[in-house]
């Protein structure tokens, strides 16, 4: 019987530490581009438990498939994970979520590849709980920020395409005006996880713009 248990117990361990694991690849579309381009994360699993497994489930269930990256601004940031984007009239777009809101898991800093569950400003959210299915990840350390947002997880590779979104001629709402697409969001084990394609060159440098996130 405790050698059943403990083969139960180590068999355990083992599925977790597996699921600790897990990456996820980002599949994106930009524009007309027919080249897919891919990013890859890894999560921070024993901080942000509660918000790592909701992007999880939301990236099983392909919610985020369609959706659209609907602010950037250049070397700073850009953001995505609203189901309002799949459509066409971007008057709403940032304000979605998925219909509920997560606790906050605020623990590490705004690091550079840092990613982070969107919110509400403390006036209207002074418990800073987190939008459901929104997250921004940066592309530049953003210290102003620490302590204020659930970061969850942070970029493998892949920060040169980011950048690269992050460049695109954008709307008066900092939407990108050339459609960025999620077509997939994979999770698996980080051992499958492919290798880095070979990076591109890098675009031509932007103008700073001024910016608020939410």
């Amino acid at each position: 019987m405790k050698k059943l248990l403990l083969t139960a117990c180590v068999a355990a361990t083992a599925l977790s530490a597996v699921r600790a694991d897990d990456v996820a690849l980002l599949t994106l579309k930009v524009g007309k581009d027919k080249t897919p381009k891919q990013v890859a994360i890894e999560f921070y699993e024993g901080d942000a438990p509660q918000t790592v497994e909701n992007f999880k489930k939301l990236a099983r269930k392909k919610f985020y498939n369609g959706q659209a990256f609907h602010r950037v601004f250049p070397d700073t940031l850009v953001q995505t994970g609203d189901p309002l984007s799949k459509g066409k009239d971007r008057a709403k777009v940032g304000t979605g979520g998925p219909g509920y809101t997560l606790p906050p898991e605020i623990h590490h800093k705004h690091t550079k590849g840092a990613i982070a569950a969107g919110r509400l400003p403390d006036k209207i959210n002074p418990g800073r709980l987190s939008n459901g299915s929104q997250f921004l990840i940066c592309l530049a350390p953003m210290p102003s920020y620490d302590g204020q947002y659930t970061v969850f997880g942070n970029v493998i590779w892949g920060l040169d395409t980011l950048n690269a979104i992050s460049e695109l001629p954008v709307d008066t709402n900092d939407n990108p005006v050339q459609r960025v697409e999620i077509k997939s969001i994979k999770v698996m084990p980080r051992e499958k996880l492919p290798a880095q394609p070979v990076p591109g060159p890098p675009p031509a440098p932007a103008k700073k713009r001024w910016y608020q996130i939410f």
